[in-house]
């Protein structure tokens, strides 16, 4: 990982669940993420959910993504 690169990390199936009743969203819903993306963290597989953090402004804030082809 580059040391300006936002820290990715892939949810587990609960952190997923709550998430998409928190935004009342489906899975496909999610903005897509290249499965060949250098960014995503090893072991990572098609429709897994991944959380990038990002700091702007001072704030924390995190984007989810959905792993596709």
């Amino acid at each position: 990982m580059h040391l300006l690169q936002p820290k990715h990390t892939k949810l587990s199936p609960i952190e997923v669940e709550k998430l998409l009743s928190e935004l009342n969203i489906s899975l496909i819903q999610l903005p897509k993420i290249k499965i060949n993306d250098f960014a995503l963290p090893e072991g990572c597989e098609i429709s897994d959910v991944i959380k990038i953090e990002r700091i702007i402004e001072g704030k924390k804030i995190n984007y989810y993504r959905v792993v596709a082809v």
